[in-house]
């Protein structure tokens, strides 16, 4: 099957319901965007880096890519406006993982609760710090059944990674030398794991296909691990595994 006729077989063309929410963490409250494709099971929550935000651009895309296979999806933003405010200035919470590790696991008991969102099983999808805290979070708690990072800095989650038991997929541009090769060293100390290269990228996957690549391999292994009856049953070659 070539990768167009897997994109048409996946895009479900099914109704999807797209709402405001309002995530409640104790006395914080978090502006999110959902999106529900009909007869959606699982669900795609994100972590986005420091210094962006559920509005990001490159998450968004990914997002609505994840809703054409009928992932539920989830964007919302880690820190309230008057902390985004702060950091501007102080840059206290950019690298705090625990910090946002507890209001992504926040986010998770919330969803949890929720009758009306799909949450038989959930991935994470973190990108440059959120990596971290999808890991940690991961490591936490088992209703997370996989992660994709993508861009990620999995390295600020050192203690935490031999934690993490669900499905790893770490997804890094081939020009990102720097964050590659921290990558690497990350992904030995992950027990299910696998490290993928996508081709001519740097480090925001700015390149075109770039992005639509990550796309693609992300959406394959939250439909892999995520859906029991997923037609996709095998990743692209090339990978590096651990």
């Amino acid at each position: 099957m070539t990768n167009r006729d897997r994109n048409d077989a996946l895009d479900h063309s099914t109704e999807q319901s797209e709402r405001d929410v309002v995530i409640d963490i104790g006395t914080v409250q978090l502006p999110g965007d959902l999106w529900v494709p009909s007869r959606a099971h699982s669900i795609i929550v994100f972590a986005h880096g420091s210094g962006s935000s559920r509005h990001s651009p490159r998450n968004r895309a990914v997002a609505e890519f994840f809703c054409r296979a009928g992932l539920a999806t989830l964007l919302f933003d880690l820190l309230t406006a008057r902390e985004e405010a702060e950091e501007e200035y102080t840059r206290r919470h950019r690298f705090n993982i625990p910090f946002l590790t507890d209001r992504l696991c926040g986010a998770l008991h919330w969803l949890a609760i929720r009758k009306d969102i799909p949450h038989e099983r959930v991935g994470l999808f973190g990108s440059s710090t959120g990596a971290a805290a999808a890991l940690e979070a991961a490591a936490r708690d088992d209703h997370v059944h996989a992660v994709v990072s993508r861009g990620g800095r999995p390295d600020l989650a050192d203690k935490m990674l031999p934690l993490v038991k669900c499905p790893v997929l770490l997804l890094v541009g081939s020009l990102d030398t720097e964050v590659l090769a921290l990558n690497r060293q990350a992904a030995r100390k992950l027990s299910n794991c696998q490290l993928d290269l996508v081709p001519g990228a740097t480090h925001l996957f700015s390149e075109p296909g770039t992005l639509d690549r990550v796309s693609e391999l992300a959406r394959d292994w939250f439909l892999r691990h995520l859906e029991a009856s997923s037609s996709v049953d095998r990743l692209p070659d090339g990978s590096d595994r651990f």
